[in-house]
């Protein structure tokens, strides 16, 4: 089994590599597992969009 594990800026970037790598190659996907973290700097509120692909 390997990972791979993607972090995006932004949800449609993530949703790209992420399509990217699935029709790249020739995977048995086992899961994937997705994350949005958010976090405050000075006035802006920044997102970080993250998945792992488990596969073969």
């Amino acid at each position: 089994m390997k990972v791979k594990v993607f972090d995006c800026e932004h949800e449609k970037d993530l949703e790209e590599c992420l399509n990217s790598f699935i029709n790249g190659g020739d995977y048995d996907i086992i899961d994937v597992k997705y994350c949005v973290s958010a976090a405050i700097f000075g006035e802006d509120q920044i997102y970080c969009y993250s998945a792992m692909v488990l596969y073969r």
